[in-house]
């Protein structure tokens, strides 16, 4: 007698079907794979980026809409939000911004501190004041950060930098309602703006290896584990004001 095992696949809707989602810093890494998940989830796409060259490779893969522009440009945000036919659905804000100062602080000039602070607390307001008005209730601005927490003499001001998002994120929630903000806060993620920050591969690959011994995980985090995560967000209505961290348990090890 034998007994026959019949496979079928759950066919579901896709999530963001007849969706638009904007995604600032979409022409590579995190921002880029966070295209390419809702992309596949049946979203409209609209992608930004500094690098005219890469924006357009993006685009092209993705079959999406794209501008090219600075997102610390104040004016270039307002001119780009003008310009984007409303509705939005969901906006994330993968950009990159200027690392924040390492080092320890009295050796910094006090401006350059103050902007380590606050740059990217000013860069997402001007986002949301000119993104919001188009954004349909119940959508999603998701900001993204760093899990760096450790405060020693060499991490400067970083760790406050960071630490200052989740009550901007709690507060901007209230104030954008019934459009919802939350934020994802990241440890290394293996993408090319981290390995930019080791001066050779073998330091890169150093650091690599270290992660698969020591993270609960047993594995990097990639920019693909940051795009499941900012997709839910998307899709889960309920969850408004929160801060997530994504670094495959690194800080329970730290």
């Amino acid at each position: 007698m034998t007994t026959a095992t019949t496979s079928a696949s759950v066919e579901r809707d896709p999530q963001l079907l007849d969706q638009t989602v904007v995604v600032i810093g979409g022409s590579a890494g995190i921002g880029l794979e966070t295209a390419r998940l809702a992309r596949r989830e049946g979203a409209d796409v609209v992608l930004t980026g500094r690098n005219p060259e890469r924006l357009e490779q993006a685009a092209r893969e993705l079959s999406a809409r794209s501008s090219a522009f600075d997102a610390d440009d104040a004016a270039g945000v307002k001119r780009f939000f003008d310009e984007l036919p409303a509705p939005i659905d969901h906006v994330l804000i993968a950009a990159y911004t200027r690392r924040p100062t390492y080092g320890p602080m009295l050796e910094s000039p006090s401006a350059e501190v103050g902007q380590g602070v606050g740059r990217r607390v000013t860069q997402v307001l001007e986002i949301a004041r000119h993104a919001a008005p188009k954004m349909r209730p119940g959508g999603a601005l998701l900001l993204t950060g760093g899990s760096v927490k450790k405060v020693d003499r060499e991490s400067g001001i970083s760790p406050a930098a960071f630490s200052v998002l989740p009550p901007f994120t709690a507060a901007l929630a209230l104030e954008l309602a019934p459009v919802r903000v939350n934020l994802i806060q990241a440890g290394f993620v293996d993408t090319a703006l981290a390995a930019s920050y080791f001066p050779d591969e073998g330091g890169l690959e150093a650091r690599r290896e270290e992660l698969r011994a020591t993270l609960p995980i047993g594995r990097v985090v990639g920019p693909a584990d940051l795009a499941a995560l900012a997709v839910h967000l998307m899709t889960n209505t309920a969850i408004t004001g929160a801060a997530y961290d994504i670094d495959g348990g690194q800080q329970l090890i730290a």
